[in-house]
């Protein structure tokens, strides 16, 4: 049973997600603590893999996925026995943009750096596309020359002063909350 607040019992303090600075799983950490009435922080990870190792060895704590996450359904069934999905919910991303560096024009991009969800827009601009870690990732990598153009969120095209190309808008995305199964194995 998915529930809309998680049980009292459960003091939950740390959201475990992926990062760097900036994801959408980062702004939905912060969002569901609110939502749940919590104090507590959000902790970024490279990948939500090395999140998950967290989660198993820490008290009050929880990993948040996204829904389209390459291999989330992995995160999950390799997972049963030490934990469960407790929570879900829709959030609306960051705008999801094509960025540059300044100064570039659109026919010079010949790499684009891109996380592998939104990575079907990014072959748009090229047919060369370089998958990286996160949405934010993506934008470093255009920002120090790795890549000539980027699919990343709006803050984080603004934070690494990238130069906006096309704006695709917010993404209506489900985001999954999950935390240690009750006694630990099944």
């Amino acid at each position: 049973m998915i529930s809309t607040k998680v049980q009292e019992d459960q003091a939950v303090m740390v959201v475990h997600t992926l990062g760097p600075k900036g994801t959408n799983c980062e702004k939905a950490g912060f969002l569901w603590l609110e939502n749940q009435g919590l104090q507590g922080e959000v902790k970024l990870y490279e990948t939500l893999e090395e999140a998950l190792l967290h989660v198993k060895e820490t008290e009050n704590s929880v990993l948040l996925g996204c829904a389209v996450y390459p291999f989330l359904h992995n995160i999950v069934f390799e997972n049963l026995l030490d934990l469960q999905i407790i929570d879900s919910f829709v959030m609306p991303t960051y705008n999801m943009v094509f960025a540059v560096k300044q100064n570039t024009r659109e026919p010079d991009v010949k790499i684009v750096a891109s996380h592998p969800a939104p990575a079907h827009l990014a072959k748009l601009f090229s047919d060369h596309v370089d998958l990286v870690s996160s949405n934010s990732q993506a934008a470093l990598a255009c920002a120090s020359g790795a890549a000539d153009g980027c699919i990343t969120t709006i803050k984080a095209a603004h934070e690494n002063h990238l130069h906006v190309i096309k704006d695709f808008g917010e993404v209506p995305m489900c985001f999954t909350i999950h935390g240690k199964s009750e006694g630990g194995s099944r």
